[in-house]
């Protein structure tokens, strides 16, 4: 790709406006470390879900995408699309509870809701645990994006003039440039820069992956052509299974059914993972946190909700259905996605400037949000709550600024050994398998104390790497990756319950203390909630559920039907949305009538 003048002035544009709007919000941000984490926890229901949104949408979720559909068809999505449901959990049942918790982090939670030294412990080792190789390795794999993208953009790139001829370590630099620019606005601004620029960055990606996927489809001769050519990959591929299946067909080599069982009646509840935590957490807990009130953290949640599984994934299909044609040999499927970006038969030249800055905004906003959040937890949950203790604001900012030069470093290094983005999902998904159900019902059943959680995690953790590297059970395998998932499961369920069951519940005063300060569901919590007498009891499950059904309803039905609309299946698709739209006015009528009121 050969960059004009223009281009160059259109990137340039680009970087300044995000360092405009980090120096603006320089002040504001660095007074204190609840500015600096949490925006003073004075934020709009419109900016946090919008922030959670485009930190989703990184420069490595396009590619994914692109090797999901390639390997298994439109329905490997389900890898994700199965998430929406533990999403709107955190929507009805849990967003409302984190905005009451009060706390800085999600991590912090521990020593609200346990006692003692086995709460300190989880709440320091979650820290760690989560803030540098957990963290390291989300922002390795987006880091990995960029990589592909740099050179399949510029496949001779090269830094001669500082000694860099290998076009691989000319990216990583490159990258290493961007992600230092990233970390300069992160500092400056704290959250309030990052909830900002992640507003102006998302609109630009949105509009040119539309853009993309529209000149992609026009390039494979449009939508009918399109289909009629990937009915052909299906049969000169063999067996069952359609690439343009919604679900998995019966039989399919490419999404068997145990695999997609998995993905709907287990990992959305059982299995941790950044973004769709089930109970919440990570950065969604952080834009709760930031959240005015409980109604703003409800409302931002389900905007997220929506965006994210309703509104932004058709336009990466399309461009990855039609990279499929387009460079069927392919061997690296998911750089399809930026080889179309690339080729000056698919995607107008002139707008090759607006492309590069959208893909530094999906790369830059994902990465500004791992910074804040993994610095939040190594300064507020282990350096401040460990190390140095009574110091100033200004100095925990000043901490905050140098663990994120830290999380840049590491960062660097775990993205030269990545090879796989959508593996590094999948790595992620194993190990975090079985952990859901603690991290669900520490909220609403009084029984489940510390060793609950630091036994999921642990239990999680080993079995599903002796299931990859002993037993040889191959992640990229749908069959035997659904096998992980459930024998993790299984077994970190049964550790964690014999582990309940067999060590004392907290302290009663802790108890009451979170039951007061959160006031969850009374359902589970029979012998505090007796005692918490001044507390009204709130027995609101059945309100929750029927919200949560009709959010499903509506998100699912409108991708379909979206779906259907795009390939021509126009009496069906206007079915699904019309039923859509009646979930969406049930679910405003019933939202409409609650009591937001904060109540004692």
């Amino acid at each position: 790709m050969r960059l004009t003048l223009l281009d160059w002035a259109v990137i340039a544009a680009y970087f300044a406006i995000n360092l405009g709007i980090g120096l603006w919000y320089r002040k504001r941000a660095t007074g204190s470390t609840e500015e600096f984490f949490v925006s003073g926890r004075n934020v709009s229901w419109w900016l946090a879900g919008t922030s959670m949104v485009a930190t989703t949408f990184a420069a490595d979720t396009p590619l994914a995408v692109t090797g999901l559909v390639a390997a298994y068809g439109i329905a490997g999505n389900w890898l994700w699309w199965n998430m929406l449901l533990s999403s709107m959990l955190t929507v009805f049942f849990f967003a409302r509870l984190w905005r009451r918790a009060g706390v800085l982090t999600d991590v912090e939670f521990a020593e609200i809701r346990y006692a003692g030294r086995p709460a300190a412990f989880l709440r320091g080792f979650r820290a760690l645990y989560l803030g540098l190789p957990i963290n390291c390795i989300i922002l390795g794999w987006v880091n990995l994006a960029m990589v592909k993208i740099l050179l399949i953009i510029f496949p001779d790139l090269t830094l001669q003039a500082i000694g860099i001829a290998d076009p691989k370590i000319s990216a990583l630099a490159v990258v290493f440039g961007i992600m230092l620019v990233t970390a300069l606005i992160s500092t400056l601004s704290g959250l309030w820069g990052v909830l900002v620029t992640d507003l102006f960055q998302f609109v630009l990606k949105m509009g040119m992956v539309i853009v993309l996927a529209w000149f992609s489809v026009r390039a494979v001769g449009g939508m009918d052509a399109l289909q009629v050519k990937l009915r052909a990959m299906d049969a000169a591929r063999g067996g069952t299974g359609s690439i343009l299946s919604f679900t998995p067909d019966v039989g399919s080599a490419w999404m068997p059914m145990i695999a997609f069982f998995v993905y709907l009646a287990v990992s959305w509840w059982a299995t941790w993972y950044p973004g769709a935590e089930p109970g919440g957490g990570g950065f969604v807990a952080q834009r709760i946190f930031c959240a005015k009130d409980e109604k703003h953290s409800l409302l931002a949640t389900l905007w997220f909700s929506v965006a994210h599984y309703a509104i932004r994934p058709w336009p990466w299909i399309l461009t990855a259905l039609a990279s499929l044609v387009l460079y069927p040999t392919l061997a690296d499927k998911e750089s399809g996605f930026v080889k179309a970006m690339a080729d000056p038969n698919v995607f107008p030249p002139a707008l090759a400037g607006l492309m590069i800055a959208a893909f530094a905004a999906a790369y830059m906003s994902t990465v500004a949000t791992q910074f804040n959040w993994g610095a939040s937890y190594l300064v507020n949950d282990f350096y401040r709550r460990f190390l140095v203790r009574a110091a100033s604001d200004r100095h925990y900012v000043r901490a905050s600024q140098v663990a994120t030069i830290i999380l840049m470093l590491c960062s660097s290094v775990a993205t030269y050994y990545q090879n796989s983005i959508a593996g590094a999902w999948k790595f992620l998904l194993a190990i975090g398998a079985g952990t859901g159900s603690v991290f669900i019902l520490r909220w609403f059943w009084w029984r489940i104390n510390a060793w609950s959680e630091v036994v999921a995690m642990a239990a999680s953790f080993v079995v599903s790497l002796v299931l990859q590297f002993v037993v040889r059970l191959d992640s990229n395998d749908p069959t035997q990756f659904a096998w992980t998932v459930l024998i993790t499961v299984a077994c970190s369920t049964a550790a964690w319950l014999t582990a309940t069951l067999l060590t004392p519940p907290e302290p009663r005063p802790t108890l009451l203390a979170f039951y007061r300060r959160v006031r969850p569901s009374a359902a589970l919590w029979g012998p505090v909630a007796r005692e918490a007498v001044e507390i009204e009891p709130r027995h609101d499950a059945l309100q929750n559920l029927f919200d949560w059904a009709a959010g499903c309803l509506m998100i699912y039905l409108t991708l379909f039907g979206t779906g259907r609309l795009i390939f021509g299946q126009i009496r069906t698709g206007l079915a699904l949305l019309a039923i859509a739209a009646v979930a969406a006015a049930a679910l405003y009528w019933h939202l409409s009538r609650r009591d937001w009121r904060v109540l004692n």
